[in-house]
């Protein structure tokens, strides 16, 4: 009796058409594989070729914004400089007949005999000049009989006060403060009371 597994003895007697069937679908499963592999390789280099199209793009955007903000920052600090170079141009070439004014007045000074007309000339000369600066917004600190603050006024010297009433007050001013819109351009110089 024969004791062998009966499906050995199958094996033993494949037929060679089935063993050749069973390379070729062997062969089949290694060249589908082979495929599958092949183009996930192909789109990983496609993604990749992807990438690095996208990449480029954003560096050459990146590298125009550095440029065009670099250009922007040195044009603004040309015209900034120009502004603090030309700025007072408007407000300079608006003094100029205020100007013109004195020199009229002092040519006159010698030849004229009547002082009244001479202080009046001098008196809308000094009226034209204020008008200008308060449309500059340039502004006299009104001081005497005001409480003394120290962010508009200096005292230069205290008094005893002649009345009650005009303690911790500016009594006189000897030299007028101005302010440039809500800026102190100059305190004013002030006699306090105490």
């Amino acid at each position: 009796m024969d004791t062998k597994n009966p499906n050995e003895k199958e094996m033993k007697t494949a037929n060679p058409e089935e063993m050749e069937q069973q390379e070729v679908t062997n062969l089949q499963d290694n060249q589908a594989e082979k495929a599958e592999e092949t183009a996930a390789q192909d789109n990983v280099a496609d993604d990749l070729a992807a990438l690095q199209q996208k990449y480029e793009e954003l560096n050459d955007t990146h590298l125009r914004l550095r440029a065009e903000f670099d250009n922007y920052r040195k044009r603004t600090m040309r015209e900034k400089a120009d502004l603090i170079k030309m700025g007072g141009e408007g407000a300079l070439k608006n003094l100029l007949p205020v100007i013109d004014d004195f020199e009229r007045a002092l040519q006159n000074i010698p030849t004229t005999e009547e002082v009244k007309a001479l202080r009046e000339g001098v008196e809308l000369i000094y009226t034209k000049f204020i008008n200008y600066l308060g449309q500059q917004g340039v502004k006299a600190i009104e001081a005497v009989g005001k409480p003394f603050d120290t962010e508009e006024f200096e005292a230069i010297a205290t008094i005893p006060a002649p009345q009650p009433d005009l303690k911790g007050k500016v009594i006189d001013c000897v030299q007028t403060g101005y302010v440039l819109y809500d800026k102190v351009l100059r305190h004013a110089r002030v006699v306090v009371g105490e």
